[in-house]
């Protein structure tokens, strides 16, 4: 029975999956609206002017490499790293899948379209082979990639008739294919590292190559004659390896990226850079990939921030933060105007909810996983990772607080807060603060998966070990000591205890897919667990009136309980395809925000019948 209509109405994506030393395609669409890369087994689709407008794409069944648009616009291939290629369409909501194919045994790198829509050469680390060349429509074979000796990282169609092929190798060569169907033409061995990138230019006259070399040189779109070195002074083009090239639509002007931590712009015809970005001076500011499309000139940091750029300005005019690794937890902050996440790499970003725009907390955070995170006083929010530590951070100054931290002796499991009191969970010991001060700490014989404290005088613990039960703790009124109320038996291990905001009513999940609702008095008001989860649940939040429960689990569903009528529900299903949910908050009364291990935070529309 349903208790509401549940409709997705935003995405807020995760930033692209990065790996120091490895080149991070990005696709463009041609009709210059969106671009695409990829994170984990997912494909974002991203609005080019409002990047906070998004579309995820998660039928592949394990990492996603390279995702590129068909010319015409109308599909997009994405290949990953077990060697298979699906192709699907941009028109449906859908993205209904015209056709899949394995053209090689192993990762493919970088793909390419001919320009007439009908081929796609593929390039990686096949057993049998390093690429291949196909048809689109019916996957039959257009050529081979031959003639280089060690795995290809890049390749690119030429745009113009007659057709071209070229792709870059770890063998430190080139290579230049003639068709269709396409065969070895020669190779080019300037590069005298792994070349990562080759691109044609728009216009089919020229292709230009890059490597780990820092070098860039320039050819001649249709027999491949090296034409040039962009070599400033007799200097390579950049002091680092690059990994990335992109042209500008006119083929007059190149821009490339560079583990040296900047971007530059060349001029073709003098062969020099007119233009260096600046992108920072931490191993983070790494450059991995970059994209030209119409206007828009973007990069991408080894931090995986997207980062726009613009030849009027020396840094990056506007940065598009995020996560990039799973979230771990997330918080409505209490004036509501916020929403704050952290992720298992500790990076905590502070979410506007209005419009999407997010910023990364800055100061000294934790180096790794938040395991906890609960709004104080006025702005502030404290958390726990398992650095051992608690720390403090301004929502308002999006930055942690210099001085308020604590040291922790054991790993913590979670942290709650309520008025003045601040408790924390570690894996065998309950820690009490009081107005910042350490009150109290008191060893359990089990292991806290959760924690939630009602008034300032109850403290409530669920077990993560065998016990599988909620123990209610009275706080005395200096915090200086726990003293056990009772004990609840549950069926699972809890993940998860949340009081209901008017506190009649207390809710918790566990491993065994149930979501559980007491009363004041920690009785079962309906005499029975909520068990529609088909996995274990992660998460319970209560709506700001009191009246309904969400929850998110293993199983990647979402579920709505009602507190006045328990037989009814909403699920909906695959609310994070393949990801499990891994945080879940109300930001009102009709608007639910859940967050997953797939990076995204997804805002839904609650509609109560």
């Amino acid at each position: 029975m349903s208790v509401a209509s549940v409709t997705n109405s935003s995405i807020w994506a995760t930033l692209p999956r990065t790996e120091r030393g490895r080149p991070l395609v990005l696709g463009a669409d041609p009709k210059g609206k969106n671009f695409l890369y990829c994170h984990a087994n997912s494909v974002i689709a991203r609005d080019l002017a409002h990047p906070e407008i998004s579309d995820v794409y998660t039928q592949h069944s394990c990492q996603v490499n390279v995702a590129k648009y068909a010319p015409s616009g109308f599909y997009i291939a994405s290949a990953d790293k077990s060697g298979k290629v699906r192709i699907w369409d941009t028109v449906n909501a859908e993205h209904i899948l015209k056709s899949e194919y394995q053209p090689i045994s192993g990762p493919i790198y970088d793909l390419a379209w001919s320009p007439d829509n009908q081929r796609i050469v593929v390039v990686g680390e096949g057993r049998e082979k390093f690429g291949h060349v196909f048809l689109a429509d019916t996957g039959t074979s257009n050529g081979d990639v031959s003639g280089q000796t060690r795995p290809v990282n890049s390749c690119d169609f030429r745009p113009a008739r007659p057709f071209r092929i070229i792709t870059g190798s770890e063998d430190n060569s080139v290579a230049h294919y003639e068709g269709p169907p396409f065969k070895f033409k020669g190779v080019k061995s300037d590069h005298n590292r792994y070349c990562q990138s080759v691109r044609y230019s728009p216009d089919g006259a020229f292709w230009a190559s890059a490597g780990f070399d820092g070098k860039i040189f320039l050819y001649e779109g249709k027999e491949s004659e090296l034409l040039s070195e962009f070599a400033p002074e007799g200097k390579n083009a950049h002091a680092g390896g690059i990994y990335a090239l992109a042209w500008n639509p006119n083929s007059r002007s190149l821009l490339s990226a560079s583990g040296d931590k900047t971007c530059k712009l060349w001029d073709v015809e003098t062969k020099r850079a007119v233009h260096t970005f600046v992108m920072g001076d931490d191993v983070e500011d790494q450059q991995l990939g970059c994209l030209w499309s119409g206007e828009y000139l973007i990069s991408i940091s080894l931090s995986g921030y997207i980062n726009y750029l613009d030849p009027r300005s020396p840094h990056p005019v506007r940065i598009i933060k995020g996560h990039n690794k799973p979230i771990t937890k997330m918080v409505k902050d209490k004036a509501g105007k916020n929403l704050v996440s952290a992720g298992s790499d500790g990076r905590v970003i502070s979410w506007n909810i209005a419009d999407g725009t997010c910023s990364t907390v800055t100061g000294e955070g934790h180096s790794a996983q938040v395991n906890g995170l609960a709004c104080v006083q006025g702005s502030k929010l404290a958390t726990v990772g398992i650095d051992d530590s608690l720390r403090l951070l301004d929502g308002d100054l999006k930055a942690y607080l210099k001085g308020d931290s604590a040291k922790l002796g054991k790993q913590p499991r979670a942290v709650a807060h309520q008025g003045s009191l601040t408790a924390v969970a570690t894996v065998d010991t309950i820690v009490l603060f009081k107005d910042g001060t350490l009150k109290h700490e008191m060893e359990v014989d089990f292991e806290p998966g959760a924690i939630a404290i009602k008034n300032e005088h109850e403290l409530v613990v669920g077990e993560a070990s065998a016990g599988f039960n909620l123990k209610v703790y009275e706080v005395s009124p200096d915090a200086d000591s726990l003293s056990l109320k009772k004990t609840v038996k549950l069926s699972g291990s809890v993940t998860d205890v949340v009081f209901s905001p008017d506190g009649h009513y207390v809710v918790s999940s566990d491993g065994n897919r149930k979501v559980t609702l007491f009363n004041s008095d920690y009785e079962k008001p309906h005499q029975r667990e909520w068990g529609f989860h088909t996995a274990k649940v992660n998460c319970v939040a209560w709506s700001p009136d009191s009246k309904y429960v969400a929850s998110g689990g293993l199983d990647c569903a979402i579920i709505i309980w009602s507190v006045s009528s328990p037989e009814k529900h909403t699920i909906t299903t695959s609310a994070h395809a393949q990801s499990q949910i891994t945080a879940i908050t109300w930001i009102d009364n009709k608007t639910v925000a859940s967050a997953g291990q797939d990076g995204n935070i997804k805002l839904w529309a609650v509609d109560i019948k």
